[in-house]
């Protein structure tokens, strides 16, 4: 039979004492690269200039990203389709166009 202290002694034995430096970048590797650069940066004020990427994009494009960004679920996969299906029917125009050109002989490079 256990005496009544020999939890409290078993416990006691498992606590260490040693101090660890945390400062140290090499006992303590940033696990995610670029997480502290984006941490401090959220620490800094909300200012008023938009983010960079949002620096070249024009009026037309901001307004097609909230138009997009309004959409359900269900309405933007049929967008999508729709541009996967716009995409597909100019690949086939585009090869027409090429075929075309071919039996036209306006692809051809002029001899020298």
């Amino acid at each position: 039979m256990a005496s009544p202290n020999g939890g409290d002694d078993f416990e006691s034995s498992l606590l260490s004492f040693e101090k660890l430096d945390r400062a140290s970048p090499d006992l303590w590797p940033e696990q995610l690269p670029g997480v502290a650069d984006f941490a401090a940066s959220c620490k800094n004020p909300i200012t008023n200039s938009p983010p960079k990427w949002m620096a070249e994009l024009e009026r037309e494009d901001i307004e097609m990203l909230k138009e997009l960004g309004s959409l359900t679920t269900a309405n933007l996969m049929e967008k999508v389709k729709g541009l996967q299906n716009l995409a597909y029917q100019l690949g086939l125009e585009e090869s027409r166009e090429m075929t075309r050109g071919k039996f036209l002989n306006i692809l051809e490079r002029p001899k020298k």
